[in-house]
C-alpha cells in the first residue's frame, strides 16, 4: 500500500478514488490535486512510479487533512459548546445541528430508538 498523508491508500483502485480515503480529501479535491501533481486519474495506485507519488505527497501537503483538520473541526465544535450557541446545545444534545425534523426522523444522531412508556397517539 502506498502511503499518502500518513494514510494507507488502497493500491488495486485508480488514483482519484484512492485519494478519497485521505480526511479532508473528496472527489473534487482529488482531481485538482492529480492536475496540479501532473498525473493521469486513471492509473492505480500500484502502476504509479516513486516520482509520482512524490509529487502528490507535495500537493496533498499544502492541503489540511487528516488529523490537523480533525483537531480543527472539534475545536469548532468545543468553542461552539463553550460559548452557549443554540448549535452548541445541539451538539451537547446529540441531536442534529441543522434544522432537520427530529419528531420522525434524525436516527442517525439520536441512536437507536427508547421507548417511553404510557405514549399513546
Amino acid at each position: 500500500m502506498a502511503r499518502i498523508a500518513g494514510v494507507d491508500v488502497p493500491r488495486e483502485k485508480r488514483v482519484v478514488i484512492s485519494l478519497t480515503y485521505i480526511y479532508g480529501i473528496g472527489d473534487t479535491l482529488s482531481h485538482k490535486i492529480l492536475a496540479a501533481a501532473n498525473v493521469s486519474e486513471d492509473k492505480r495506485v500500484k502502476d504509479l512510479t516513486e516520482d509520482e507519488l512524490v509529487r502528490i505527497r507535495s500537493e496533498v501537503s499544502k492541503y489540511r487533512v487528516e488529523g490537523d483538520l480533525r483537531r480543527e473541526v472539534s475545536l469548532n465544535i468545543k468553542r461552539l459548546i463553550e460559548i452557549g450557541s443554540y448549535r452548541g446545545s445541539r451538539h451537547r444534545k446529540g441531536l442534529p445541528t441543522r434544522g432537520q425534523n427530529t419528531r420522525n426522523n434524525a436516527r442517525t444522531r439520536k441512536g437507536p430508538r427508547k421507548t417511553v412508556a404510557n405514549k399513546k397517539k
